[in-house]
């Protein structure tokens, strides 16, 4: 079984969904992923400045196979994501949106760089995982 590299890009400020996220992938039947994402306590934080962060950042998205954004309204405002968003692009890295659970709105930005954009259900977030991995 393969298992999948996966950067998960999020707000601190929206902390239970990814908790949430990580524990559906955790949970899912017949799939194996390493989490690259920068948890709460980790030392990147701890970089001296904006260019040092985006560089431990890019660092974190370079072996990952793919990109999950949770694309609610909140990451159209977040400077990081769409920061995360721009070294996925440059890197060439498919970008999997899964939209909030009983939400109708979503970020557009999100949703233009998103090669696909599923619901909160955790079959269809990992088959998207699986079918845009490079």
């Amino acid at each position: 079984m393969r298992t999948y590299n996966v950067f998960i890009s999020h707000s601190w400020s929206y902390g239970k969904d990814y908790n949430d996220l990580v524990d559906i992938l955790h949970k899912a039947s017949f799939f194996d992923f390493k989490n690259y994402s920068v948890p709460k306590d980790d030392p990147i934080h701890s970089a001296d400045n904006t260019t040092e962060l985006e560089n431990a950042i890019e660092a974190k998205i370079k072996p990952c196979s793919v990109i999950i954004i949770m694309a609610g309204k909140y990451s159209t405002y977040s400077k990081w994501i769409n920061r995360e968003i721009d070294i996925a692009n440059r890197l060439e890295k498919p970008i999997v949106a899964i939209r909030p659970w009983a939400s109708l709105q979503a970020s557009q930005i999100v949703k233009d760089n998103a090669d696909e954009i599923v619901g909160w259900n955790g079959p269809s977030i990992t088959k998207a995982i699986k079918n845009n991995s490079i």
